[in-house]
């Protein structure tokens, strides 16, 4: 937060600078100094440059991000290696089987605690 803190202080000071070079150079041109007046015009209108240059430079490199990020993921899913129809069909079989054995271990382990409780406290569910 500190950076984007000193980012912004920095970015009202520069306007508040263009601010006053405006305002001097309308000022010259308004008292007749010419050439004063267009020298400050071209130095407002260098640092206006340089502010777009630097945010489009800000917004080519956001662009690059997620490209970027984008490319990766795009790479990455090339270097998977996916499973054929048959493979994918024989796990699935084998997922469902094991949900079921363990479905009916449980059931069992459950019946067996209920049935021991009920022996040992004698109380009928």
């Amino acid at each position: 937060m500190a950076k984007r803190e000193r980012n912004k202080r920095a970015a009202r000071k520069a306007r508040q600078q263009e601010r006053e070079r405006v305002a001097e150079a309308q000022a010259a041109a308004a008292s007749g100094k010419k050439e004063e007046s267009k020298s400050l015009f071209k130095k407002s209108n260098k640092s206006a440059a340089k502010k777009t240059t630097a945010v489009a430079k800000a917004d080519r490199k956001g662009l690059q991000v997620v490209t970027g990020y984008f490319s990766d993921i795009r790479y990455e899913m090339h270097q998977v290696t996916w499973p054929t129809r048959v493979e994918l069909r024989n796990y699935s079989l084998a997922v469902i089987a094991a949900l079921i054995v363990f479905g009916v271990v449980i059931w069992l382990v459950d019946t067996g605690f209920v049935a021991g409780l009920v022996q040992y406290t004698g109380l009928r569910g």
